[in-house]
């Protein structure tokens, strides 16, 4: 079919049109990768000095090694006096322990504030709100010595116990929101089939609220397992460190050599937190926007 004087003089305009829209759509992809590429540019220069000679980690000379050693890792997971795997165990079981006593603990209370009705409630629920307020180092000392006068000092049982006791105002404001978006229909069915509360917190209200209590157990976990200040607080002897405290130990105890095995036993470090982020990543943004939704 012949093309007419017309169309031969609107392509040129037409085609200007398509490459202007083609470049609005593009560039905020291009700028959101350009972006990704800032943040996750320290992440690609730890993994690749892991496998660097110390001399050559800070000369400058590219991003890549020039010969890969895998001998940093294997200096590194042996460790001083102690393996870096014992000091990840450490990490893992009080993570875990966390976990477990901040999604339940924090379950309980918030299911008494958003369904329960007891005295001095909205009291309560404002010096509760407080304490996220107040900084942590505010209660170490007061801390430190019940812990001490308890003997419980180098162990486990700071960092976990009151994990169970609900002391993460946050979890608990995170799960009112989410449970408020419950209808209280389902409540009032139970109750007129006889089931009493703790049963309805049981059957109901904790399976359902499977979105909060995941984004609860991941903070949880990345927070406990990141944490440095409070082991470093409790524990002393070396066989109890923790992640955080292992890899001081290692940056202060031996000389300018330990570079290399100290980058590789970061990055080994970081792989339960990639782990995690990676399988819950949907869950936790689902628990986060539903909490923040419902009121």
């Amino acid at each position: 079919m012949a093309t007419s004087d017309d169309d031969r003089v609107n392509l040129p305009a037409t085609l200007a049109e398509t490459g202007r829209i083609v470049l609005r759509s593009l560039a905020p992809h291009l700028i959101l990768i350009a972006g990704a590429l800032l943040m996750i540019y320290p992440l690609i220069w730890l993994f690749s000095s892991s496998f660097k000679s110390p001399a050559e980690i800070f000369s400058g000379n590219g991003l890549l090694p020039s010969r890969i050693q895998f001998d940093n890792y294997v200096t590194g997971w042996q460790g001083t006096a102690v393996s870096f795997g014992r000091f990840m165990t450490n990490s893992l079981v009080i993570s875990v322990l966390a976990v477990i006593g901040n999604t339940f603990a924090c379950s309980v209370v918030a299911f008494a504030f958003a369904r329960l009705d007891f005295p001095l409630k909205k009291l309560w629920f404002a010096l509760m709100m407080g304490t996220i307020m107040l900084p942590h180092h505010a209660t170490l000392i007061p801390q430190y010595m019940l812990f001490f006068n308890l003997g419980w000092l180098n162990t486990f049982l700071p960092l976990v116990v009151p994990k169970f006791l609900a002391v993460d105002a946050f979890f608990i404001f995170l799960m009112i929101q989410f449970i408020r978006g419950i209808p209280r229909e389902l409540d009032e069915a139970a109750l007129v089939d006889g089931a009493s509360m703790a049963l309805i917190y049981a059957k109901i209200i904790f399976p359902l609220m499977r979105p909060a209590l995941v984004a609860t157990a991941i903070f949880t976990f990345i927070w406990t397992y990141e944490d440095f200040l409070s082991p470093l607080v409790y524990l002393t002897e070396i066989s109890l460190y923790t992640v955080p405290q292992g890899l001081r130990l290692m940056m202060s105890t031996t000389g300018q050599g330990s570079w290399g095995p100290l980058l590789a036993m970061s990055f080994v470090s970081l792989i339960p937190l990639f782990v995690i982020f990676l399988f819950f990543q949907k869950r936790l943004i689902d628990g986060i926007a539903t909490s923040g939704l419902k009121g």
